[in-house]
C-alpha cells in the first residue's frame, strides 16, 4: 500500500506534466529538424558537393560491388554507412544550435521579466531610515525595527 500511495503522490507532481509535456514537444520538435536537415539542408550542400547524397555514401566491406547502399542492402553485403552517421551527426548539430537558441532567448527574456519585477517592487518601497530594510511606501511603522515612519522624510 505504501508503494501505491507513494506512486500516486508521485504522478500526481506538476514535474511528471512537465515532463509529459517536454517529451511531447521534443517529439514535434524532432520531425521539424530532421525535415529542416534532409529536406532544405541536405540538397544544397549536396550540389555543391557535386550531387552527392550523403545518405548514399558507404564503404563496401564485401568482395561484391554494389551500385548503391540501397542495393549492397539488398544483398546483405556489409556495409559502414558513414553518409548516414554525417546525417545524423549534421543533425545533432542543428539540435544543439536550435535548443542553445531557445534556452538563450528563455533566458534573456527572464532576465528581463526579472530585472521589471524588480524595478517594479524597487517603485513600490522605501527604505527605512533606521535599519535600511525596504518597506512599503504607505507604511508607518517599520516591520523589521519598528520604528515610527510618520514623521520621517522618505530616504
Amino acid at each position: 500500500m505504501k508503494f501505491i500511495t507513494e506512486f500516486k503522490k508521485f504522478i500526481s507532481k506538476g514535474n511528471i506534466i512537465d515532463l509529459a509535456v517536454g517529451v511531447a514537444l521534443g517529439t514535434a520538435f524532432n520531425k521539424i529538424v530532421t525535415s529542416l536537415v534532409e529536406d532544405i539542408l541536405m540538397p544544397p550542400i549536396g550540389m555543391a558537393l557535386n550531387g552527392v547524397d550523403f545518405s548514399d555514401l558507404y564503404i563496401n566491406l564485401s568482395s561484391q560491388s554494389y551500385s548503391s547502399l540501397d542495393e549492397a542492402n539488398r544483398a546483405g553485403a556489409a556495409t559502414i554507412n558513414y553518409g548516414i552517421f554525417l546525417n545524423n551527426v549534421l543533425h545533432f548539430l542543428i539540435v544543439a544550435l536550435s535548443l542553445f537558441v531557445v534556452v538563450k532567448v528563455y533566458t534573456r527574456l527572464s532576465e528581463l521579466r526579472q530585472h521589471e519585477e524588480q524595478a517594479e517592487q524597487k517603485a513600490e518601497t522605501k527604505k527605512c531610515p533606521y535599519c535600511l530594510s525596504s518597506i512599503p511606501i504607505p507604511a508607518t511603522r517599520c516591520p523589521s525595527c519598528t520604528s515610527h515612519l510618520e514623521k520621517v522624510e522618505e530616504a
